[in-house]
């Protein structure tokens, strides 16, 4: 089986990079960018399997990340996951298009089950 992608994305870069290095070790080839428009950027370079989304960000928030992702094709089979301090019900009608949500702060082992689910492993 091919190694998965994964993109993080968070406006607190710190964390971005080290969920990426977890994920690193964790078997998957990783990315991580500070907003959406930067992650649009690298998405389309790397067509990730998976992106790991913050909802609350600068120049480009998670909601409007998952609007550009899901218009267009090439990423019709990548998966987004949306996080957020906020629990899941006061976000509805603000963000649609993810296909899960993981509340933060989150265990690494919760997020790395949810990627299991997402490759169906």
């Amino acid at each position: 089986m091919s190694t998965k992608t994964v993109l993080v994305v968070d406006d607190e870069l710190g964390s971005a990079e080290i969920l990426a290095m977890i994920l690193e070790e964790a078997g998957f080839k990783a990315y991580s960018e500070v907003n959406g428009r930067l992650a649009l950027e690298r998405a389309g370079e790397v067509i990730p399997d998976v992106i790991v989304t913050d909802y609350m960000m600068p120049l480009m928030n998670g909601a409007e990340l998952a609007r550009a992702l899901r218009a267009d094709d090439r990423f019709s089979k990548t998966r987004i996951i949306l996080t957020s301090a906020l629990p899941e019900f006061s976000l509805s009608g603000c963000i649609d298009g993810y296909d899960a949500y993981i509340r933060k702060p989150f265990k690494v082992d919760s997020l790395l089950a949810l990627l299991e689910q997402c490759f169906g492993r």
